[in-house]
């Protein structure tokens, strides 16, 4: 009996698969790298065309600052007042005049030089021009019959941007004009965006950086000190310094360097960009590669073992899952793209909304504190008018006084409404408040004139003795005179009480028998008013809750028992000396 004889099976060819498996590899290995070459050399010349553009961008911004200001100069020389007050000495009004000019023109500052080389006028202290060292733009300026121009270096490191021209006289040098260039903003721009930007002038030495620590070497020493060579360039031995369109190391990060002129005396604007984003791109390209690859890869394995059912429906399902995940990634990343796009919009109409709202906040408040002022010149005005025709002249000499007063009064107001905005105060002494109070109540006296209000005094006989700027001070107490005053408007008798308390802070309480208040949580908040409208715009609170933080103190409103409201500025009590 003859027994059946199994088939006999066939063993793979384990050589030839080996040797496809290395085959396959090289063939991957191969791939990636060309179109890793490829695809990074491609996005870093469209890298390379944004940098530009954006250094472009950034040198025409300062080109157009340094344009706007050259010209700046020649019609200052030419200002009356000026000439006048270098003609006779007289140097009152000039710092004044010199700082309307500053802020019409957006200058840093603008000097005004005697012909001796003295500062005599200024929009605000410098103390670099002293007279046994006198900017080289002082005497190029006298000697030469246009602007001049210079980057003023102190202790070799550029201290600021100057334009210079002589003011002339009947054909007679009698002084010179300095505008300082606010190149400065610019760069702090250039650190808030994280950007990399360097400014150099025709000989290399670094006028702007957006890192400090570049101000204190050239272009040439950066370029040098960052640059690390590449494995093939060590092993070739091409270690020379590299082009200003090629590739730097700094601080770990590899940077594309791209150099614009700015087209003013050979300046040069080298703008160093990330290659992050190039990276991401060549990876999120290498991994769509590798998907796509892998999706052949299965196929072929599916091929190979088709005679495998189950394993054919695997690698089938493994394959449409693929397929989904790139797709997935595909939307993903154009999400993101829109997404940047329109965050990149959004900062950017912020930014413009936020520069319209401090304008306008800042003309409003302009507004607001001149208005007391102003009123009280007019009654004044009229006293005088009515004096000098009822020949009392000393009288209205006394009525004059008080608006030359007047006068200087607003003159603080717009300096201390500047000094608000940067959070500075210019002045701090040691004030009495007492007296601070009856100072507002003259201040007031035109309008409590034309009111048949009572107004209490409760000062007592001790000193109330703060540190703080007296003119600010006298402005917290006059708005909150001037709003008890419109809150007793509808009252039969009205009355106002004042209120001073000297314990380890000293109090000052203004109450009135008014309405009272509506809405406290909104009270100290700009803009916010129960007035109708031209009888307030809401910022008298606001404003003087800033004076009082400022000056270390608070400023406080509540309702009062029964009626009325009572506001309460409390300020540090001043050391005994």
């Amino acid at each position: 009996m003859k027994t059946a004889r199994l088939p006999t099976l066939r063993r793979p060819n384990l050589r030839l698969i080996q040797i496809l498996l290395w085959v396959g590899l090289l063939f991957l290995a191969l791939v990636l790298w060309a179109s890793s070459s490829f695809l990074t050399d491609r996005f870093t010349t469209e890298q390379r065309e944004k940098s530009l553009q954006r250094a472009g961008l950034y040198a025409s911004t300062i080109s157009a600052t340094l344009q706007r200001n050259a010209y700046v100069p020649l019609l200052l020389s030419r200002d009356q007042t000026l000439i006048y007050a270098l003609i006779t000495g007289d140097y009152s009004a000039t710092s004044t005049r010199l700082i309307s000019f500053q802020q019409d023109l957006s200058a840093a500052s603008i000097i005004l030089m005697d012909i001796n080389g003295l500062v005599v006028a200024a929009t605000e202290p410098r103390d670099i021009f002293v007279e046994e060292e006198r900017p080289g733009f002082f005497v190029r300026a006298l000697r030469e019959n246009d602007t001049v121009f210079q980057a003023l270096r102190i202790d070799g490191k550029v201290n600021g941007f100057y334009y210079a021209r002589k003011i002339e006289f009947e054909d007679q040098s009698i002084g010179v004009i300095v505008v300082e260039v606010d190149l400065q903003r610019q760069e702090s721009f250039w650190r808030r965006s994280g950007a990399n930007v360097v400014l150099s002038d025709s000989t290399g030495d670094i006028l702007l950086a957006s890192q400090p620590e570049w101000r204190d070497t050239t272009l040439q020493d950066l370029l040098i000190s960052t640059y690390r060579p590449t494995p093939s360039e060590r092993l070739f031995g091409n270690t020379d310094q590299p082009s200003p369109q090629s590739f730097v190391h700094i601080d770990d990060r590899r940077l594309l360097v791209s150099e614009v002129g700015v087209g003013f005396l050979g300046w040069d604007l080298s703008y160093f960009a990330s290659l992050e984003d190039v990276e991401a791109r060549v990876n999120a390209f290498i991994a769509l590669e590798l998907m796509l690859l892998a999706m052949l890869a299965a196929v072929t394995f599916y091929l190979i073992s088709r005679k495998t059912t189950r394993k054919s429906t695997e690698i089938q399902a493994e394959s449409a899952e693929l397929r989904r995940l790139n797709k997935r990634l595909s939307s993903e990343i154009e999400q993101r793209q829109r997404a940047e796009q329109m965050l990149e919009t959004a900062e950017q109409s912020l930014e413009q909304a936020s520069k319209l709202a401090a304008l306008g906040q800042m003309s409003a408040s302009v507004s607001h504190e001149l208005n007391q002022p102003l009123a009280a010149m007019r009654t004044y005005l009229a006293g005088a008018r009515l004096l000098l025709q009822r020949n009392r002249t000393e009288e209205a000499l006394i009525s004059f006084q008080r608006i030359d007063d007047l006068i200087e009064r607003m003159g603080a107001i717009t300096k201390q409404l500047k000094s608000h905005a940067t959070k500075a105060s210019d002045l701090t002494v040691k004030v009495d408040l007492r007296e601070s109070v009856v100072s507002a109540l003259s201040m007031m006296a035109p309008q409590l004139g034309q009111t048949q209000v009572n107004i209490v005094r409760n000062l007592g006989d001790q000193a109330a003795y703060v540190v703080g700027d007296p003119v600010r001070i006298e402005q917290i107490i006059v708005n909150l005179l001037r709003n008890a005053l419109d809150a007793v408007k509808p009252i039969e008798d009205k009355r106002i009480e004042i209120t001073l308390k000297v314990e380890d802070a000293i109090s000052l309480a203004v109450q009135d028998n008014g309405t009272g208040i509506e809405d406290a949580s909104t009270l100290f908040e700009p803009f916010a008013t129960t007035k109708k409208p031209g009888e307030g715009v809401g910022l008298g609170l606001a404003i003087s809750a800033g004076f009082a933080s400022d000056m270390g103190g608070k400023l406080t409103g509540r309702n009062a028992t029964p009626v009325g409201a009572i506001f309460e500025l409390q300020l540090p009590r001043a050391l005994a000396q």
